[in-house]
């Protein structure tokens, strides 16, 4: 089966790319052809996460092993696109470039029949250009009701009778 996939860039301003690809091509596979489509050279460490249907991050898939004792990780050449996403389960979080931090939400769009003397993967559509830097994120917390609680602590420090000179 075919899986027409839009990879929508977390911005303000509407940048997708709408991506035919096999169901059985590994998220390696896709990832390069995420690369190809937004102009990216590809060299930069990504990973996919698999999500809950607000986009609440899950599963990291990655696309190398950096863990010093082989890890339970996994990984994009071991992970098809079918293993991931479904109808049930139609997102995935993509991330390119962890310095840069490009993410890009993933969204399952139709599975469909493959056609005779098509090539997968294939761009099927481009919208909007992709900008020089990655948009800005704001990483804020949930509000917390015990806000208060935190100056209370900071301020109890004084009690400690630390020595001054513990260096």
């Amino acid at each position: 089966m075919i899986y027409k996939i839009r990879i929508i860039l977390d911005a303000e301003e509407d940048i997708f790319r709408d991506i035919e690809i096999e169901d059985q091509s590994n998220l390696e596979d896709f990832h390069n052809a995420i690369t190809q489509a937004f102009g990216f050279e590809g060299s930069e460490m990504a990973s996919f996460y698999t999500c809950d249907e607000e986009w609440n991050q899950d599963e990291e898939i990655a696309l190398f092993d950096m863990s010093e004792s082989g890890s339970d990780i996994r990984l994009m050449n071991e992970t098809t696109l079918a293993d991931v996403m479904n109808e049930k389960n139609p997102k995935l979080i993509y991330v390119y470039d962890f310095f840069s931090m490009w993410t890009f939400f993933v969204e399952l769009a139709d599975i469909v029949e493959k056609e005779d003397g098509r090539i997968y993967p294939n761009v099927l559509f481009t919208f909007g250009e992709l900008p020089d830097a990655p948009p800005e994120k704001q990483f804020e917390a949930e509000p917390n009701d015990d806000e208060g609680d935190y100056d209370d602590l900071l301020d109890s420090y004084d009690d400690m009778d630390f020595d001054e000179n513990w260096n």
